[in-house]
């Protein structure tokens, strides 16, 4: 009898009732925890019909089955809960959020302190959260210490050491930040009390905290105590501050979680969101990365119950898209279809698809990082490098029988176009068509400046064109004495052909190899940005006049003359009385001798 009969023929004395069951392979190692109504009925159906292909192989692995009758279907939900954060087995759903969210923490000590932190300890301590947004942390920690002036040190405190003596206040007491609960000034039971009304901030229900210190400020005005009501009405106006800043959505929905999802092949988003007295306080989303074909209920009864404990939640209503499988006990489940309620809902929704795009995108990013890195180390292996490529420059001539001569330099990062890092030249030192003195000048000027600046030179440098240029930009790096520091080739046009310097023989690169589309999309970019250049040099070049030869004629005189006559050859065809009555006698007798010669 095989693994998988064996399984099966057990499933008949399974009871009729709720709990959890574990698939177990042969060397004790769970592979599945699962919850049912009905341990004989789950089970059964594993049997039954035609399974998926990642629960057969599971079958096929596991060895034996194990259950645990429970009571009700919601101990089954809590416990199966349970299990699965301790055990991880390997075809359970598996919650990822991909970060570490802060959580405020009131510390489990003497005079707790209350600060944000990332790392939960098990030791007693209330935590709070996760929270999506560290300013959000950051601006509740902040209304805390203005109400509540919590003490922020690290020091040992406890009844005997504060009756002993043992510590000194510090600044934050004398600039007011602290009651000094190091010298006995607040006593434990009233700052613990303060410590309570803390905690109902942080969950977002500030009615409590708002009807004690308005019960305080009366009392205080009663007692003539007129400055420490003052000081409570400040507290309660900053109250009202945080509160309006809140998202409000209306004051009967009181104590709510909403959670909302949008699935896709393989995973599962959920958009936690809690609302205390009609304000949304808290959001939170997280992926659940299906190991096997689980339907969309028991996904979200299952969500519902991890992050419920996460955030240590007590809302005895919870908003759904739709009913789970099973439910917590004592707790209310919603599918609204219209009113506030529904509006939280289609927030939910609305959030649990942004995540998902969100992080379709990283992977999507992830995916194209490692295939670029890929594509680099092809490029290191194929031209014989020493290390990857990651920043490669590419230079280009540009000139008309050596009018208007310019090159051009284009980077590439991580094999993509760094645009604001291209570079044009105006070549200074070369009259004529030369091309190799131009790149020869090029590539002396833009190392001469890198070294200057003390900035990492490329591990690549391509030169368009052939054995000539190439020797021209060599000499140019030997100059510099920067040769040995980076690799230099260069691209004949026509064959494709990759020279290398004092190699005669080209290498030529297979077609669709990635390497060479790269240095296509390098030289072609380099021309392109050349061309435009050199284009816009050539326009303003032609579009020059022979008044601007005339020593004398600005400007605005060439506009007054071509505003007149229209152009340079009725300009010329004037006579000089024409002239002196626009320029005057000294510039016409100057432009009649030009227009002249």
């Amino acid at each position: 009898m095989s693994a998988v009969e064996a399984l099966k023929s057990t499933v008949s004395a399974l009871p009729d009732k709720p709990g959890v069951y574990q698939f177990i392979d042969a060397s004790g190692t769970i592979l599945y925890v699962g919850k049912a109504r009905s341990l004989r009925k789950r089970v059964g159906s594993y049997f039954t019909g035609n399974q998926s292909g990642k629960t057969r192989v599971m079958l096929s692995r596991a060895a034996d089955l194990r259950h645990i009758v429970v009571d009700n279907e919601s101990e089954a939900l809590l416990l199966e809960n349970s299990l699965i954060k301790k055990h991880q087995p390997r075809y359970n759903i598996l919650l990822k959020d991909d970060k570490t969210y802060p959580w405020i923490c009131v510390k489990n000590e003497h005079f707790p302190r209350v600060f944000m932190t990332r790392r939960l300890v098990a030791d007693g301590s209330a935590y709070f959260g996760p929270y999506t947004s560290v300013p959000a942390v950051k601006t509740l920690l902040e209304l805390v210490r203005h109400l509540f002036h919590v003490r922020t040190c690290s020091l040992p405190l406890n009844t005997r050491s504060v009756s002993e003596g043992k510590f000194k206040t510090c600044l934050e007491y004398h600039i007011g930040n602290c009651e000094a609960p190091c010298i006995g000034l607040i006593s434990e039971e009233k700052y613990n009390l303060q410590t309570d009304r803390i905690k109902e901030i942080i969950k977002g229900d500030l009615s409590g905290v708002t009807a004690y210190l308005e019960s305080l400020m009366r009392q205080y005005a009663k007692d003539l105590k007129f400055e420490e009501a003052q000081k409570i009405k400040e507290k309660l106006e900053l109250l009202s501050k945080y509160r309006s800043k809140s998202v409000v959505v209306n004051t009967s929905v009181r104590n709510v979680d909403v959670f909302g999802c949008s699935a896709e092949e393989g995973s599962i988003y959920i958009s936690y969101i809690k609302v205390v007295s009609g304000a949304i306080v808290q959001s939170w989303s997280v992926e659940l990365k299906m190991r096997m074909e689980e339907e969309k209920e028991s996904l979200l009864s299952t969500a519902v119950t991890e992050i419920r404990q996460r955030v240590s939640s007590d809302s005895q209503e919870v908003i759904v898209p739709f009913m789970p499988d099973i439910k917590l006990d004592k707790v209310k489940y919603t599918v609204p279809q219209r009113g506030d309620r529904y509006k939280l809902l289609e927030l939910a929704n609305r959030n649990a698809v942004f995540f998902k795009l969100e992080r379709q995108k990283k992977r999507a990013d992830r995916s194209k990082e490692k295939q670029t890195e890929k594509n680099l180390e092809k490029m290191k292996k194929d031209l014989h490098m020493p290390e990857l490529p990651l920043h490669i420059e590419c230079f280009d001539n540009s000139n008309i029988q050596g009018e208007s001569a310019v090159a051009a330099c284009v980077v590439f990062r991580n094999g993509r176009p760094s645009n604001r890092e291209y570079r044009h030249f105006n070549i200074k030192t070369v009259t004529g068509p030369d091309d190799f003195a131009s790149m020869e000048e090029v590539i002396y000027r833009r190392y001469r400046r890198m070294l200057d600046e003390q900035k990492p030179l490329p591990q690549l440098v391509v030169i368009d064109g052939g054995k000539g240029q190439l020797s021209s930009a060599v000499k140019s790096l030997d100059a510099l004495g920067i040769r040995g520091r980076l690799t230099v080739i260069g691209i004949a046009k026509k064959l494709e052909e990759i020279y290398f310097p004092g190699d005669t023989v080209p290498l030529y690169l297979d077609k669709n190899s990635i390497t060479l589309k790269i240095i296509q999309h390098l030289r072609n970019e380099a021309h392109r940005f050349g061309i435009n250049f050199h284009r816009g040099k050539r326009s303003s070049v032609m579009n020059r006049s022979i008044l601007d030869e005339i020593p004398g004629i600005g400007e605005k005189t060439k506009e007054r003359l071509l505003k007149k006559f229209g152009s340079v050859k009725k300009l010329s065809e004037a006579t000089v009385e024409e002239l002196e009555k626009i320029v005057g006698a000294k510039k016409a007798s100057l432009l009649a001798a030009a227009l002249r010669n």
